[in-house]
């Protein structure tokens, strides 16, 4: 099967989302995706941390040995179809909702 660009653009996302299509993967079925967030200190990665509690969120947080100025590390679990608009969306809005303290996006993967 050829690359659909639209479904699966040629970046970091649509590049894994398409390696899963290749291995197989029902993409369409809802799974766990695990988002990294990293921070740069334990108060905002847990401050972030309560946020996504509040809005029914599975998360969980921990030291993170990744990187010397972000050592905090929030880690949210949705369940959703893997699509890119999914994906890509949710990344966005931890992005967005993470920056004032401090946050930055760290990957995703699905489980």
């Amino acid at each position: 099967m050829s690359r659909d660009k639209q479904l699966f653009p040629e970046d970091e996302i649509g590049d894994a989302l398409w390696a899963l299509q290749e291995d197989g993967e029902d993409l369409s079925l809802e799974h766990e995706v695990e988002f990294a967030v990293i921070f740069p200190d334990e108060q905002s990665a847990l401050d972030f941390a309560i946020m996504l509690l509040q809005n029914g969120q599975k998360v969980a947080y921990s030291e993170y040995d990744g990187n010397d100025k972000l050592p905090w590390q929030v880690l949210a679990y949705p369940v959703m179809e893997l699509s890119y608009e999914h994906i890509s969306g949710y990344a966005a809005l931890l992005s967005e909702h993470s920056a004032d303290l401090g946050g930055q996006m760290d990957g995703w993967s699905a489980l």
